[in-house]
């Protein structure tokens, strides 16, 4: 037996991977260029040089390096182009900001997206042909974002492919983003429904819908989105349930989905003994029917496009060719649409399709050895994706799922059969005794992933903190290298393989014994360190806000510092992992920075005024979240105390959205003791705060404005008249806070100061004597 096949195995495979390099640039040159517009043209004449140096070298070139040297110059050929779509489009982008952003425009347009309800408001994408304002009009195709309140909508079904007038305020959207603006509509006009064929597949998901919502939550709940992707009917706790138990992916349209569709067209003609041609034209033509039926949006189409490359390679019987599909795919679309580089969504679909590509099948042949053969490949594929896209979730929310894969294993065997019965449910919509009996059947596989997802999220430690940032995200591809050497090099005789699982094992076992132990210290043992009848937590933040209320285990979280780490890590030492209420003073970095903590943690959220963009972004990042905008007079109850809301005054053009305008929150309750929160206020809306008479002292507890500013009205405080002052401030800041002046106004009304720069974090808890303070670190 000779050994020449393996090696053109591997001969072969590498040679497959070369077009990976030229997605790699093309990728870098897109980001680059779309978070830095300003750089594109400087790029691409930088890029585009070194092509015609290349071209000019190449002939030159010894014959083993010629193959390298055409990589290279096909990289810079493509990254070129990308830097050069980007310059081109710069200048148009930058006059529709240049009219519109901060003012007041009309903008026609049509729907390019889902219309997706998102805390009470109306999301959806579309390509405006015109931006009208006052007597000024730029005409052309700029891509926006819009936000109107359904009850702002007039006119027929708004829906994918919709032709919209719109009206409201724009703001230019973040660096990056394919939408040159976000608008706030206060009226948005459809002027004509869905073309032919959308109007027929928004009919049908309606439909589709309103059946499924005749049967038993949360089932129902699921099946329009593991179906045909309507999520609109998923319920903000069931969402987070997805997503702490890693399988909200089966909600989203994906390539799998489109895969499933195309095979059974596929086999269902070669069943009829249809001739290969018409079997591909089968599958194509399947695959169109349901890309409009799910809403042919860019990331449906996307997924519909990695399902042909992923059927692609299982055609060629060639992983390797799969992956050179795949790279050439995402630099054809990168080329078309530079902004997808910054795309999470895009990002995980290539990540996706890719593991799936080259690591299902070695980590099913590595688990082999281990486990049966059929339960290694089914337990590879969900592997293989939790490694792969973990260090890219990461970086959306400092969290890792601890039971994906064991829920993936669970639940993706019910999701075929729901794709399929529910889809079948969806366009059996004219015989509606055949579409309920399809859809009953449809629920039960539904109902078993909505249970999984239930359970599973229920868990102790369901989702580990992690390290925010490119850091944590590293960390984790290095964990998941180390894992992926251990099941890839198992049984191998060789020397050298054995010692790099020693060490992998090594370094996997110390770093799991690490994260148990921190998990543990955080989630179980450190709820055990603090007392357990605490009320008011000010946690050590930082140079910033976050503190905790808690009344018969209902909890308010106000304000989130200025990083999501720190407050994750307090709320684990205080055992909480779901909150009820968050209340947002303000929207500035050092109050509002931490909301990726909370993201999918939180029901409702009590906020300040929002001024921009920006603040809608933060509200956002938090996910399905009840808003709630607050003003003086609102009040409400958090498990047997009561809140209400003392300051900002409604629509108060005194003091406009800000440090002046942060929410005043009043607390009190029979485990509560009576607590006043300050937000930023400074001297002169103190001073309007006392004169409205909503502020009646004494009060037990006051958490000192604006981390201890000078800028402070000492007839507020004397008024307040606290026990104890709370000083939510970050040690060796650079501002002197708290300054010697708030310290010397607190001491002469004797009042009992702590802060948390000294402290670290601060428990209040009421006791029969008055107050209870336990401190991290005792003076």
């Amino acid at each position: 037996m000779t050994r020449v096949p393996e090696e053109r195995e591997t001969e072969v495979a590498g040679r497959d991977l070369r077009m990976v390099p030229v997605t790699l640039s093309s990728w870098a040159a897109a980001l680059g260029t779309v978070l830095v517009p300003e750089s594109a043209p400087w790029v691409a004449a930088g890029v585009w040089l070194l092509v015609l140096a290349g071209a000019a070298a190449w002939r030159w070139l010894p014959c083993t390096g010629r193959t390298a040297g055409t990589v290279a110059v096909l990289a810079c050929a493509f990254a070129g182009t990308v830097a050069g779509h980007v310059a081109l489009a710069a200048p148009g982008r930058a006059a529709v900001v240049e009219l519109a952003e901060g003012r007041a425009v009309e903008l026609n347009m049509v729907v390019a997206s889902k219309v997706e309800r998102r805390a009470g408001a109306l999301w959806f994408d579309g390509e405006a042909s015109s931006v009208v304002r006052g007597e000024e009009a730029l005409r052309g195709s700029a891509p926006v974002t819009v936000s109107v309140a359904p009850a702002a909508v007039e006119g027929s079904a708004l829906d994918l492919g919709s032709r919209v007038r719109v009206r409201g305020t724009a703001q230019a959207s973040d660096p990056g983003d394919r939408a040159v603006l976000t608008v706030f509509a206060h009226e948005a006009t459809v002027r004509a429904g869905p073309a032919f064929g959308l109007d027929l597949a928004a009919a049908l998901r309606d439909g589709f819908v309103a059946r499924a919502a005749l049967l038993p939550a949360p089932g129902a709940m699921l099946l329009p989105g593991l179906a045909v992707g309507d999520t609109r009917t998923v319920s903000p706790e069931l969402d987070a349930a997805m997503k702490a138990s890693s399988l909200s992916h089966l909600t989203a349209v994906s390539g799998a989905n489109c895969a499933l569709v195309v095979g059974l067209a596929f086999g269902a003609a070669a069943l009829l003994g249809a001739p290969r041609g018409v079997r591909i034209a089968a599958g194509l033509t399947a695959l169109g029917g349901f890309v409009v039926l799910v809403t042919p949006e860019p990331s449906v189409i996307r997924a519909g496009g990695m399902a042909a490359i992923a059927l692609l390679a299982l055609v060629l019987g060639r992983a390797g060719a799969g992956v050179s599909v795949l790279a050439l795919a995402a630099t054809v679309l990168l080329v078309a649409d530079p902004w997808l580089a910054a795309s999470y969504g895009f990002v995980l679909s290539v990540v996706a399709t890719g593991s799936l590509l080259l690591l299902a099948g070695p980590l099913s042949r590595g688990l082999s050895r281990w486990l049966p053969s059929p339960l290694a490949l089914a337990l590879s594929v969900p592997l293989a994706a939790q490694l792969a896209c973990g260090p890219v979730l990461v970086l959306l929310a400092p969290e890792v799922p601890l039971y994906g894969v064991l829920a993936n294993l669970l639940a993706e065997p019910a999701a075929p059969l729901v794709t399929v019965v529910g889809l079948a449910a969806c366009l059996a919509a004219p015989l509606p005794v055949l579409a309920d009996g399809l859809a009953a059947v449809a629920w039960l596989p539904s109902a078993w992933i909505a249970s999984t997802a239930e359970t599973m999220s229920a868990l102790p430690s369901a989702r580990v903190t992690w390290p925010p940032g490119l850091g944590g995200a590293a960390l984790l591809a290095a964990a998941g290298l180390l894992v992926g050497i251990l099941i890839l090099r198992a049984g191998s005789a060789d020397a050298r393989d054995r010692r790099m699982r020693r060490i992998a094992a090594a370094l996997l076992a110390a770093g799991t014994g690490v994260t148990a132990g921190l998990t543990a210290l955080a989630g179980v043992a450190g709820p055990l360190s603090v007392p357990a009848d605490w009320a008011v937590a000010a946690c050590d933040v930082g140079q910033g806000d976050g503190l905790v209320l808690r009344s018969a285990g209902v909890v308010a979280v106000v304000d989130t510092g200025p990083a999501p780490a720190p407050l994750a890590a307090c709320l684990a030492r205080l055992g909480i992992d779901r909150v009820d209420l968050l209340v947002l003073t303000h929207f500035d970095l050092d109050h509002a920075g931490g909301v990726a903590a909370l993201r999918d943690r939180v029901a409702t959220v009590l906020h300040g005024p929002i001024d921009g963009a920006d603040d809608e972004a933060t509200l956002a990042e938090l996910g399905g979240v009840r808003r709630v905008p607050a003003a003086a007079g609102l009040s409400g109850v958090l498990g047997t105390a009561r809140w209400r809301v003392l300051w900002p005054r409604p629509q108060s053009p005194a003091f406009p959205a800000g440090n002046d305008a942060s929410v005043v929150l009043e607390v009190a309750g029979p485990d509560v003791p009576r607590t006043i929160l300050l937000g930023d206020l400074s001297a002169s809306s103190q001073a309007a705060l006392l004169g409205s008479g909503l502020v009646a002292g004494p009060y037990d507890v006051v958490k000192v404005a604006h981390h201890g500013s000078a800028d402070q009205d000492p007839d507020l405080y004397a008024e307040i008249a606290p026990r104890l002052a709370v000083i939510s401030v970050g040690a060796a800041n650079d501002y002197g806070h708290p300054r010697a002046e708030i310290l010397a106004t607190l001491a002469d009304l004797g009042v009992m100061t702590e802060r948390t720069d000294r402290s670290g974090l601060v428990l209040v808890s009421p006791d029969h004597e008055g107050l209870r303070v336990w401190r991290e670190r005792p003076p």
